[in-house]
């Protein structure tokens, strides 16, 4: 299961298609705000395998603290950032922070997509 942090509407619920539609990959709940991934992504009662992570969220929230929080996540569990700005200095500075992997929204969505693929016991929307 995914979860999705993103603040943009459009690009979010496009992205939780594509995951159910392309990876067979099911949404677990969504964030548009640093505060509520947080929250919701370190209570021990919320199950997920992979976080998407956009690095600019609501109300000045960024991405980076969702990955510091996420640092000490349970093996297994993967957090990786969607970005436009996903720069070698963006990407080091993400993989620093614990990220699994980054990639740039208007190029690599698509290796994203292949990356949710091939997540070990994923699980449809069903």
């Amino acid at each position: 299961m995914a979860f999705v942090v993103e603040d943009n509407a459009a690009i979010r619920e496009s992205l939780v298609e594509a995951l159910a539609e392309l990876a067979d990959v099911g949404t677990a709940g969504v964030a548009s705000s640093e505060k509520s991934a947080i929250e919701w992504l370190c209570n021990p009662a919320n199950e997920w395998d992979v976080a998407i992570v956009d690095l600019t969220l609501e109300r000045g929230g960024s991405g980076f603290g969702v990955l510091s929080a996420t640092r000490n996540r349970k093996p297994g569990r993967k957090v990786v950032v969607l970005t436009g700005s996903a720069n070698p200095d963006v990407r080091k500075q993400c993989e620093a922070l614990g990220s699994d992997g980054v990639f740039d929204k208007s190029i690599e969505t698509d290796a994203l997509i292949e990356y949710c693929q091939a997540l070990p016991g994923r699980s449809g929307g069903g």
